[in-house]
C-alpha cells in the first residue's frame, strides 16, 4: 500500500499496488516523453555544436595548413631565387673571366659554358619539379581537407533531412489525425458524442474488469423513474455482499463546431440529484468541456465544496479515480461491516419490539372480543336465568294450580256430585250395586292418584 498526498487539499489517500503503479506509470510516461523531447534537443544541439567545432576545426586545420604549405612556398621560391642570384652571380662572374680568358681558350671555354648553362638548366628542372611537388601535395591535401568538410556538410545535411523528414512526417500523422477527430466530431450529433466518451470509458473499464474489479457492477443506468438518469452506475461489493463503494457516473463532450460551449458546472447539481436518487456514494463527471481550463486539465478535480462527494476529471483519469475511491473505502470497509451488524442488531430488537407490540395489540384485540364475547354469554346468559326463572314461575303457578286443583278434586265425592241431581244418583246406586266394592269417592280421583 501507498499514501499519495494531495497538493491541492493536502488530503492523504492510500492505494495499492495496482492504482499506484497507474499513476506512477503516468507521471513516468510524461516525464519520459519530457526528457526525450528534452534529449532529442540536446542532442540536436550537441550535433550542431560537433558540426560546427568540425567546420571551425577542419578550416583552422586547412589555414594552418595552407599558411604552412604558402610559408614552404615562399621559402622555397626564396631559395630558388638565391638560387638564381647564385647562379647569376656565378654565371656573371665565369662570364668575366671567359671574356677575359676567351682568348686565350675559346674553344674550352666555350665547351664549359655549355656544360654549366646544361647544368644551370637542370637544376632550374628539378627546383621547378620540387615546387611543383610540393605545391600538388598541398593542393591535394587541401582538396582532401575539403572534400572531408564538404562529406561532413553533407551527412549534417542528409542527418538534418533525415530528422526534417522524419518530424514532418509525424506532424504531417499528427495533424492528419486531428484533421480526422474534426472531421468527425463535425459529423457526429451531440448525442453520439457523447456515447462516443461513455463507449471509451465502458470500453477502459471492461479492459481491467477481470483483474481489477472481478466483483463490480458497471452498467448504464436505465431507471428512469424520477425524472432524470445517471450514464452509468459502479458498485462494488466484498465476498459477505457489503457494499464498498458506489459511484454515480456522468459523461460530457461536446462538439467543437458548436456555438454555445457548456461548462462543467452547468452539469454538478443535476449529478448530485441523481446520486441521491440511486443512492450512490459518490458523483463523478467525466468531461471533456472546457478543454483549456488549467483547473480541469491538472489531473482530478474535487469539488465537494460544492457538492457533496462530488469530482471532475478528464477521460484519461476514469480509471484511477475509480481505483482511488475504492481503495479509500476499503479502509472503511471494516467500520462498514460492524455498522451494518449494529444495524442488524439494531434492526432485530426493533422487530422484537415490533413484533411484541404486535403481539400485545392483537392480544389487546382478541381479549377485547372475548371478553365482549364473553359479556354478551353471560347477558344471554342472564336473559336465559330470567327466562328460566319465568319459566320456574309459570311452572311453579302450574304446580300450585295443579295442587289447588287437586285438593279440589280430593274434595268432590258422590255425595256432593250426586246431591240435588238425581239421576246421577240413581246411577251410582246402579253401579254399587253391580259391584259392591266400590267406594264413594269422586270420578276424576283414579286418574289423580298417582301424583
Amino acid at each position: 500500500m501507498h499514501e499519495i498526498k494531495c497538493p491541492h487539499c493536502g488530503q492523504t489517500f492510500t492505494i495499492d499496488e495496482v492504482g499506484y503503479a497507474d499513476i506512477v506509470k503516468q507521471v513516468r510516461d510524461s516525464e519520459f516523453q519530457q526528457e526525450l523531447h528534452e534529449r532529442l534537443e540536446l542532442a540536436e544541439q550537441d550535433k550542431r555544436n560537433a558540426v560546427e567545432l568540425a567546420e571551425t576545426k577542419v578550416a583552422s586545420e586547412l589555414q594552418k595548413a595552407a599558411a604552412a604549405k604558402d610559408a614552404e612556398l615562399q621559402e622555397l621560391k626564396a631559395k630558388l631565387e638565391q638560387t638564381k642570384q647564385e647562379k647569376q652571380s656565378a654565371v656573371e662572374l665565369s662570364e668575366a673571366k671567359l671574356v677575359n680568358e676567351l682568348q686565350k681558350a675559346a674553344a674550352t671555354k666555350d665547351s664549359e659554358i655549355q656544360g654549366m648553362r646544361a647544368k644551370l638548366d637542370a637544376g632550374e628542372v628539378a627546383q621547378r619539379l620540387a615546387i611543383t611537388e610540393a605545391v600538388g601535395a598541398v593542393e591535394k591535401e587541401r582538396d582532401e581537407l575539403k572534400s572531408g568538410l564538404a562529406q561532413a556538410k553533407l551527412e549534417k545535411q542528409l542527418a538534418e533531412s533525415s530528422l526534417k523528414e522524419k518530424y514532418e512526417t509525424q506532424i504531417k500523422d499528427r495533424d492528419d489525425a486531428i484533421e480526422r477527430l474534426r472531421d468527425m466530431k463535425a459529423r457526429l450529433s451531440t448525442k453520439m458524442v457523447g456515447e462516443t466518451l461513455e463507449q471509451h470509458c465502458e470500453t477502459e473499464f471492461n479492459r481491467i474488469r477481470a483483474t481489477a474489479f472481478p466483483k463490480a457492477y458497471f452498467e448504464k443506468d436505465n431507471d428512469s423513474r424520477t425524472g432524470s438518469k445517471g450514464d452509468y452506475i459502479f458498485r462494488d461489493s466484498d465476498d459477505a455482499g457489503t457494499e464498498i463503494v458506489s459511484v454515480m457516473f456522468e459523461m460530457k463532450n461536446e462538439s467543437d463546431g458548436i456555438a454555445t460551449k457548456h461548462k462543467n458546472e452547468d452539469f454538478l447539481k443535476e449529478l448530485d440529484n441523481d446520486r441521491a436518487e440511486k443512492g450512490c456514494e459518490y458523483a463523478v463527471l467525466v468531461s471533456m468541456l472546457e478543454p483549456d481550463s488549467e483547473l480541469y486539465n491538472t489531473g482530478i478535480v474535487d469539488v465537494s465544496h460544492r457538492y457533496p462527494k462530488m469530482y471532475v476529471v478528464r477521460p484519461q483519469f476514469f480509471i484511477p479515480i475509480i481505483t482511488v475511491l475504492r481503495n479509500a473505502a476499503m479502509n472503511s470497509l471494516k467500520y462498514k461491516s460492524e455498522l451494518a451488524l449494529v444495524k442488524a442488531q439494531s434492526i432485530d430488537v426493533t422487530n422484537f419490539e415490533d413484533e411484541l407490540e404486535s403481539f400485545k395489540t392483537g392480544f389487546a384485540r382478541n381479549f377485547d372480543l372475548a371478553s365482549r364475547r364473553f359479556q354478551t354469554a353471560v347477558d344471554e346468559i342472564d336473559k336465559s336465568i330470567d327466562h328460566l326463572q319465568k319459566t320456574k314461575e309459570a311452572l311453579l303457578g302450574t304446580n300450585r294450580n295443579l295442587r289447588l286443583a287437586n285438593d279440589k278434586a280430593q274434595d268432590v265425592t258422590i255425595k256432593k256430585l250426586t246431591r240435588g241431581n238425581p239421576t246421577m244418583a240413581d246411577k251410582f246406586a246402579e253401579l254399587k250395586s253391580v259391584d259392591p266394592t266400590v267406594e264413594e269417592r269422586s270420578p276424576g280421583q283414579e286418574k289423580y292418584e298417582g301424583i
